[in-house]
C-alpha cells in the first residue's frame, strides 16, 4: 500500500488490526479491491465469521464498488446493510464462511 508523507512517497505495508471492523475511511478508494478481499481472508483465517465493514454514506459509490467485490468472494456466505446501531446505511455487515466448511 502507497502512503505520502510530506513531499516524498513510502512504499510500506499499512498494519490494521484484524478485528472484524474495517473503517475505509483511511484509505484510498483504489485499494478497495485488493484491501477487502485480504482483510476478510485473514479473518476467516483467525475464525472471525462477522464483519463490518465501515464505507460512509457519501454518494454510495463506495458502497456499490464493496458490495461488488463481496458478491464475487466465494468465501463470504453473505452481506446486508448494518442496522442503525451500526452504521446504518454507511456499514456492510459480512458473514464469511469458516474456512473448514
Amino acid at each position: 500500500m502507497r502512503e505520502e508523507r510530506g513531499s516524498r512517497d513510502v512504499d510500506e505495508p499499512v498494519g490494521i488490526p484484524i478485528d472484524g471492523i474495517l473503517d475505509l475511511h483511511t484509505f484510498e478508494p483504489r485499494d478497495v479491491k485488493d484491501l477487502v478481499p485480504e482483510y476478510l481472508s485473514e479473518c476467516r483465517r483467525r475464525g472471525i465469521l462477522q464483519v463490518r465493514i465501515v464505507h460512509g454514506k457519501g454518494s454510495g459509490a463506495l458502497r456499490e464498488t464493496v458490495h461488488a467485490v463481496l458478491s464475487r468472494l466465494p468465501g463470504v456466505e453473505s452481506f446486508r446493510l448494518a442496522d442503525e446501531h451500526g452504521g446504518g446505511w454507511g456499514a456492510t455487515i459480512v458473514t464469511l464462511r469458516s474456512e473448514n466448511g
